[in-house]
Formats: C-alpha cells, structure tokens, sequence
C-alpha cells in the first residue's frame, strides 16, 4: 500500500518514517511544503495522478497556538484550505485519508474527559482552523478518518519536553502552571496507532480520540522529565493567571480514548512510560535508565 504523508519534516511526520521501518507493507511518499504545495489543488491532484498512493496521512498542520492570532490567513490555509484539498482528491480517487487534529477544537472548561461526540467550542484561532479543516474534511471526504490528539512531543522537532530539557540545564529553578490537565503525547505513539489502523482489516472513517494513557498537568510533567532525566533543576507549581500567556490555553483537555481502542483493538501505553522511551532517545548517555 502506498502511503502519502504530508508534513514529513515535522513530529509526526518524522516519526511516521521510523515507525514504518516495521511496517514493510507500506511505501512511503513522504513530502512537505518544498515537494508538495496542499494549498494548490491542481499540485495536489497531479502529484496523486502521477504517484497513485492508496491512502493520504495530513500531518501538516499550521501549530503555533500564539502566532496563530495575527496570522490566520496563513493559519486558515494550512489547518483549513489544504485540508479540503487533500479530501475532495482523496474522495476523487477512492483514497482512504487520516488527518490529525487537535484538543482546542473544545473549550477546555470541562472536567470528565471529551468523548468524540462532546459540543466543539475552540476559543483560539489556532483551534477554530483546526475545527474548520474538521468539517471541511467531513464535508468532501467519506473514506475520512480523523484523530484528535494533545500535547504532543517527539525527539524530533520543538516540543514542551525539548524546551523543559534546555530550561533545566540553563537554570536552577522554573515555574511551571498545575491548572492545566491534559495528557502528554509521545508522537511515535501517535504514528504507531495511525499505521496499526491503516493495516487493519476494516477501515472505519469517523473522528477518534488518541493521546497516551492517564492524566497530569504541565507542572506534573515537567517535574517527571527532570526525574527521568536527572535535571537538577527544582519546579515550583504556579497558577495559570501567573503566566504570561497571550492566547488563552485549555485548563481541562483530557481526551477518551475508548472508541479508537473499541474499533481497532489499539493498546495505548501510559504516558510515563512513553515519555521514559522518548528521554531514552534524547539523553541516551544519562538519565531515563
């Protein structure tokens, strides 16, 4: 089965190519924004025309929560536009297409976790694009299936535990908010589950919920990676009225994960244990024993 993955220099996009190292079935096409414009149609249309793939993976997306907010235009293109591009081609062709999305599609003001049906009310330009590429997809893609994810980290890339790793070794001290939950991410867990579910018996389009197993908040987390790592650097917990954030951030973001593990049998790792394997791969000499 050939497999288009868009965004391959990202997260997911290079998690995607170690994981499929397992998966000899596929062949990966993997491009990004210099070998394939998913804001230009036609280049979309002639690139599937040309290459035949069996299925699309969209893991481009337009991430920065802050910028994001004076840059919709662009953000609206890539969460949005390209989106529905890849869908109506993907629909054109018979493609199965997986797309990630994203928490901020909710409030965050819940307190049980978001089931896949739950009422959507993104308050972020960042979450209202991705709820919009959401619908649009839906809209002209009926072999669509979407999975909204969190906290998303990886060895690859700028994320939260490569950010807390720098901050720890520079300082002796940080202040991190308690009063965001969530649940962390490991993007090559993500990538796992998107290639188990494209090597599936049936393929079943809907929207699911992904993120590793169990809860915590930012504060939690990062005090987890300085033990891992042995970062000697003490974390003091702090409200989110006390951090300078300029876009607003989910206080409560926890996703159920039963429908993806009820229809494809998927066994999701907790996050501590994710994260051990992650650290592993960043601090290979010290750390994560």
């Amino acid at each position: 089965m050939k497999l288009l993955i868009t965004g391959a220099y990202g997260q997911l996009g290079n998690e995607m190519r170690v994981a499929l190292q397992r998966y000899p079935q596929f062949e990966p096409l993997f491009t990004d924004v210099d070998t394939l414009d998913i804001c230009n149609l036609q280049a979309i249309d002639a690139f599937v025309v040309a290459n035949r793939p069996d299925a699309v993976v969209n893991c481009a997306a337009y991430t920065a929560v802050d910028k994001a907010e004076d840059d919709e235009a662009l953000c609206r293109r890539v969460n949005c536009d390209a989106v529905r591009n890849l869908g109506v081609v993907a629909q054109k062709y018979g493609l199965k297409m997986v797309h990630i999305s994203t928490d901020y599609v909710f409030d965050g003001t819940g307190y049980v976790p978001y089931t896949e049906d739950m009422p959507v009310a993104p308050n972020t330009v960042y979450g209202k694009t991705k709820l919009a590429g959401e619908q649009a997809l839906l809209e002209v893609c009926s072999r669509a299936l979407i999975i909204r994810t969190a906290w998303l980290y990886s060895g690859f890339g700028n994320n939260f535990v490569k950010t807390m790793l720098r901050l720890g070794a520079e300082r002796d001290h940080l202040n991190v908010v308690f009063d965001q939950i969530g649940t962390p991410t490991y993007a090559a867990d993500l990538a796992e589950a998107i290639l188990q579910i494209l090597s599936a018996d049936k393929f079943v389009p809907g929207i699911y919920h992904f993120t590793n197993e169990g809860v915590c908040s930012w504060y939690d987390f990062t005090t987890m990676i300085f033990r891992l790592a042995q970062v000697q650097c003490t974390v003091s917990p702090i409200e989110s009225k006390d951090y300078a954030y300029r876009t607003p951030r989910p206080h409560y973001s926890v996703l159920n994960k039963a429908k993806i593990k009820t229809v494809y049998g998927i066994e999701i790792p907790y996050w501590v244990d994710a994260l051990e394997r992650c650290l592993q791969v960043l601090c290979p000499t010290g750390g994560a024993d």
